[in-house]
């Protein structure tokens, strides 16, 4: 895992739609005075208030969020996202994406999982079901924390 501590600026990007750990972001974005930044589509109610953070509300239409996200990008940057579609292209523009669960996307393990999400779209087209996502529980919302002070050079 990378960290941040080596750069001055950078911004922490959230595809905020369905991010459940964004009480967790705001702390420590506020302890690192990193900038944060939530990109939402207007039909979900964004009322964030506080120093260092900006809301970007986009159409709800597919893909919108992600191409405000990848236009509001710099290399270093830390993406919360669960997409692994979006978190391929944030790790093509040389930034950080990390999962709500703590869990951080690289080029070693990015090919595997879009191979997963590609296969199961394809059972589910043909009628099949697949799993989908356990509850997040205390313990992933602890692992992002971790991983997210990691990454902006923190404890």
């Amino acid at each position: 895992m990378t960290s941040n501590s080596s750069r001055t600026t950078f911004k922490i990007l959230v595809d905020a739609d369905s991010c459940p750990v964004k009480d967790i972001i705001f702390e420590v974005a506020d302890d690192t005075a990193a900038e944060v930044v939530l990109v939402a589509s207007i039909s979900h109610q964004m009322n964030c208030e506080g120093a260092g953070i900006r809301v970007i509300a986009v159409d709800n239409v597919p893909q919108a969020a992600d191409i405000a996200v990848l236009n509001n990008l710099t290399a270093g940057d830390i993406v919360i996202t669960g997409d692994y579609g979006l978190a391929s292209l944030v790790l093509a523009k040389n930034a950080i994406p990390l999962s709500p669960r703590g869990f951080v996307f690289t080029v070693k393990n990015i090919d595997r999982l879009l191979l997963q999400r590609h296969i199961d779209a394809k059972i589910r087209r043909g009628g099949g079901r697949t799993k989908g996502p356990k509850a997040l529980s205390l313990a992933d919302r602890q692992r992002f924390e971790k991983a997210l002070r990691k990454l902006v050079g923190g404890n």
